[in-house]
């Protein structure tokens, strides 16, 4: 199938579920209490946007979202090349990194609360800490998926290790490190929320909750369409920087 005859499925796929969501209320077949019809959702959607405080919530979601990302990816790239490269080290916090990643991260949070307690500093560790071990797996692979050819022949015409790091690393690692950007992008945005809707004050995943514990529907689909169009938009501008630097491993 063509590329365009590909995307005329996907919007015919979101043509259906939205046609759904409005219908299946309108017909009574499922309660409209608990899916309100789309037509009552996103009048609400514009309405809560409009709302100062809702513009107040996102931005501390939006702040501890981008200082968690900050702290999470680069620490946890450096751990990840450094687990890679040296066999030591690799061999000693591997077996262990690996589970820990492997347990739900969800039943940490009240550790988090207990130390940093309800605020900034206890969302951002919590999702730092939700992310960095899914970067660290990638950032490891990336290493390894750096073809042993390129290193022989970087080293046989005499580059240096700054050289070999900046023209074989780097273009090599690339892909599969914007990779891990987006699926790092997924758990830290989950971190973030799960804090907030947990034991929060503020941001929008409080907003959310509150308006799911109140039985507010409408402001609560329009809530989740919110988030999920912030993570669709980063999440396809990373792919798209993704397919732009796949030729680099060949």
């Amino acid at each position: 199938m063509s590329r365009i005859g590909i995307i005329a499925v996907r919007f015919a796929l979101l043509a259906a579920v939205l046609a759904a969501w409005e219908l299946l209320p309108r017909l009574g077949i499922v309660n409209a209490m608990l899916l309100p019809p789309l037509s009552d959702v996103v009048p609400m959607l514009g309405d809560i946007l409009a709302r100062p405080k809702v513009h107040e919530a996102i931005g501390v979601s939006a702040a501890e979202f981008a200082v968690a990302f900050v702290i999470a990816v680069p620490l946890g790239t450096a751990i990840g090349v450094l687990s890679a490269e040296n066999e030591y080290f690799g061999e000693i916090f591997k077996p262990m990194l690996f589970y820990v990643f492997s347990v739900p991260k969800s039943i940490f949070l009240p550790m988090f609360i207990l130390v940093f307690g309800i605020g900034f500093q206890q969302k951002v560790a919590y999702a730092a800490f939700s992310t960095i071990f899914v970067v660290i797996m990638s950032a490891s692979a990336a290493v390894e998926s750096v073809k042993a050819e390129h290193l022989l022949v970087a080293r046989s015409y005499g580059a240096t290790r700054r050289q070999v790091l900046t023209r074989v690393y780097i273009p090599s690692m690339t892909p599969v490190l914007l990779e891990a950007l987006r699926i790092s992008m997924i758990f830290n945005f989950t971190g973030v929320m799960i804090a907030e809707m947990y034991a929060s004050r503020t941001g929008i995943g409080q907003m959310i909750s509150s308006w799911g514990e109140n039985f507010q529907m409408p402001q609560l689909f329009a809530g989740v369409i919110l988030l999920a169009t912030v993570a669709i938009i980063f999440n396809e501008t990373i792919r798209w920087f993704e397919t732009r630097c796949s030729a680099w491993r060949t």
